[in-house]
């Protein structure tokens, strides 16, 4: 079996404590998170965890298994890349006088789709939203210009699915059992 890419994404009561059960869940099973983000949801009171992991999907459907059984998880969603929506942004630090002296610099910026966010005394900040690839490409052309910082941000994710978060919690809150018909969402 191989491994491939997988975005895991977490339904939870927003609580505090979850993120470390989360880590332990994956420590075990000896699965290093690339990616991590958590953010609020369009419901008061339900952040969203998005995890990316490489993995067989038979041991990450294991490990998902696992995260449903928390006490604060509504649901758990595991996705290979088709089944989902994504972005990251990435921010890149370099000095004023680099940029001032290589006119490539803002060609490179028009090539890749990126923006100056900010330019301070001696630092200009570049920002780029897109893929890891995107991020990562814009990443080797701006390298040997001298890049002070380099930080990417983790995923974020929308299912491809039409279900509405909302429609999902409604369910949970009015079915019998917590085994709601997943693969929707």
């Amino acid at each position: 079996m191989s491994t491939e890419e997988y975005t895991i994404s977490v339904l939870t009561e927003d609580k505090p404590g979850l993120l470390n059960k989360l880590t332990i869940i994956f420590n075990r099973r000896k699965i290093n998170i690339q990616s991590l983000n958590v953010s609020t949801t369009e419901i008061p009171g339900v952040s969203r965890y998005t995890l990316v992991v490489h993995g067989e999907k038979s041991t990450l459907d294991k490990v998902v298994s696992q995260i449903r059984k928390l006490i604060d998880v509504l649901g758990a969603f595991i996705y290979d890349k088709y089944e989902i929506y994504y972005q990251e942004i990435a921010l890149y630090k370099l000095s004023l006088d680099s940029f001032r002296e290589n006119a490539s610099i803002e060609q490179l910026l028009r090539k890749y789709g990126a923006k100056i966010l900010a330019i301070e005394d001696d630092q200009i900040v570049l920002e780029k939203t897109g893929a890891q690839e995107d991020t990562h490409q814009l990443y080797e052309a701006l390298e040997p210009y001298g890049i002070l910082e380099f930080v990417r941000s983790g995923r974020v994710a929308l299912s491809k699915s039409k279900r509405k978060t909302e429609a999902f919690i409604h369910e949970l809150e009015t079915a019998k059992s917590r085994n709601l018909s997943i693969k929707e969402f």
